[in-house]
């Protein structure tokens, strides 16, 4: 069962690293140029489709019997990886390729706020660039971007994959 959760916990992980890093290398080359937030949506639940394969597999290999609390167990274990991954991926490229990346990223989010938003979302932008000084804020900054997502495709596939 651990080899079946990490195996596609790493393959889940590996999609995710590679089209954000893919994107934020995209925005790096092309400053100002605001990327369709849908992509790097569609690109999680992309990953989290191993999710899906991990629980499928677990069940056939248990004479296609698989309860709802395994199921969702299997897969928090394989999004707790793919998390995991894309963070470790966005550490290593904001800290070595990236570094003034919170303030470009700024620039472009109150570049094109409407006018009446303006005070607030200048607000919410340095608050974030104050997290971002702190590693751990980074940290648990990248990891709440995924990871919600892949505990909501736990609990689907859960219900959906259960067999008794």
């Amino acid at each position: 069962m651990t080899g079946n959760i990490f195996k596609n916990g790493i393959l889940g992980g590996l999609i995710a690293a590679t089209v954000m890093s893919s994107m934020v290398f995209y925005m790096k080359a092309n400053p100002g140029v605001q990327l369709n937030a849908a992509i790097g949506f569609i690109s999680m639940l992309l990953a989290f489709t191993f999710l899906v394969f991990g629980i499928k597999q677990n069940r056939e290999n248990n004479n296609d019997k698989i309860s709802f609390g395994k199921a969702f167990l299997i897969g928090l274990g394989i999004s707790f990886i793919i998390s995991t991954i894309y963070v470790l991926a966005w550490l290593v490229i904001f800290y070595n390729f990236f570094p003034d990346f919170i303030e470009k990223y700024s620039d472009m989010v109150l570049k094109n706020t409407n006018p009446e938003d303006l005070a607030a979302k200048t607000t919410e932008m340095n608050q974030m660039k104050e997290w971002y000084k702190s590693p751990l804020m980074v940290i648990l900054l990248t990891f709440m971007e995924i990871f919600p997502l892949g505990i909501l495709v736990s609990l689907i596939a859960g219900f959906f994959l259960k067999k008794k």
